[in-house]
C-alpha cells in the first residue's frame, strides 16, 4: 500500500512541476500582449513631405495615458519646421502586413528633458489617454531576467513591435572613462563630472530604433527601466552589422523623478 501512495506523490509532484513549467513559459507571451498597446512609434510628420512620417525611435504610455517616455537623443532636440507645418507625433503600428502606421496618430509635444539621464517625456495632445505601463516596486537584482518591445531599425524593418529578452548582468556606472581622450564625448564627460549613476547593463541586443523601448519584468510586465541603445553607441563599441550583445537600460527611478517633477503620478 505505502509503494502504491508513494507512486501516487511522485505522480502529483510531477504534474505539478509540468504545469509550473507550462505556466512559466507562458507568463512572457502574456506579458508582451499586455505591454504592446502601450508601445509607440516616435517621429515626425509632415503632409507635403516624402515620406510624410519619419521614424526616431520607440516610446512607452505612462502616468494617467497623456504621457510618453523615450530618450532624450532620439533626436528631439531638433526644431521642428513649423514653417511647413511638421509635428511632433506618436503613432501605433497598424496590424496589417506592411507594418505601416496606421490611424493611430496623436501629436505630442515636449513636456520634459533629463539630459543627463537621457530620458524625455511627450505630452498627448487631445484625444482620450492611451493604456499606461505601471513601474515595478521590486527591487532588480543582477541575473534577473528581463524583455524590452520595441521598433529596432524601424525605418528599414517596418513598423512591428519586437520583443528582445535577456537577464540583468550587471548594474554598472554610466561613465566609463576610456582608453583615448579622443573616445570622449559631450556627454560621457558631463556624465564622469558628475560622478555617473548607476544603469543597468544587459545580455541582450538592441539595436538603433529601440531606444526608448520599456524594459519590464517578463512575469508582471511591469517596467523597470528604459532602453537607451545610444548608450551603446557613445560609450561602448556597438553596431548595426557587429553588434556586442551588450545592451543598457537607464533606471525607471530616473524617469519616475522626472514625472514626478512635472506633476504626473509615476
Amino acid at each position: 500500500m505505502w509503494q502504491w501512495a508513494l507512486r501516487r506523490v511522485e505522480t502529483l509532484l510531477l504534474c505539478g512541476l509540468l504545469m509550473a513549467g507550462g505556466t512559466a513559459q507562458a507568463t512572457l507571451p502574456d506579458a508582451v500582449q499586455r505591454i504592446k498597446p502601450s508601445v509607440v512609434v516616435v517621429g515626425t510628420y509632415q503632409r507635403t513631405r516624402s515620406p510624410a512620417f519619419v521614424f526616431m525611435g520607440t516610446g512607452f504610455v505612462v502616468g494617467d495615458g497623456t504621457l510618453v517616455a523615450t530618450n532624450a537623443h532620439v533626436k528631439l532636440r531638433q526644431p521642428l519646421n513649423t514653417e511647413q507645418f511638421e509635428m511632433l507625433v506618436v503613432a501605433l503600428p497598424s496590424k496589417g502586413a506592411t507594418g505601416a502606421i496606421g490611424d493611430t496618430m496623436r501629436e505630442v509635444t515636449r513636456l520634459a528633458v533629463d539630459e543627463q539621464h537621457d530620458l524625455a517625456l511627450l505630452k498627448l495632445k487631445g484625444g482620450a489617454p492611451l493604456p499606461a505601463l505601471t513601474f515595478s516596486a521590486a527591487e532588480v537584482r543582477e541575473g534577473q531576467s528581463v524583455a524590452f518591445t520595441g521598433f529596432p531599425i524601424g525605418s528599414i524593418l517596418g513598423l512591428f513591435p519586437t520583443t528582445h529578452s535577456g537577464v540583468i548582468s550587471a548594474i554598472a556606472p554610466a561613465g566609463i572613462p576610456q582608453a583615448r581622450a579622443n573616445r570622449l564625448d559631450g556627454q560621457l564627460i558631463r556624465q564622469l563630472a558628475d560622478g555617473g549613476f548607476a544603469i543597468y547593463q544587459l545580455d541582450a541586443i538592441a539595436y538603433p530604433g529601440s531606444s526608448g523601448s520599456p524594459l519590464f519584468d517578463p512575469e508582471t510586465g511591469q517596467v523597470i527601466g528604459i532602453v537607451n541603445s545610444g548608450l551603446i553607441r557613445s560609450v561602448r563599441e556597438a553596431g548595426l552589422t557587429d553588434p556586442t550583445g551588450i545592451t543598457y537600460a537607464i533606471p525607471a527611478t530616473y524617469l519616475q523623478r522626472l514625472m514626478s517633477e512635472q506633476g504626473g503620478a509615476p
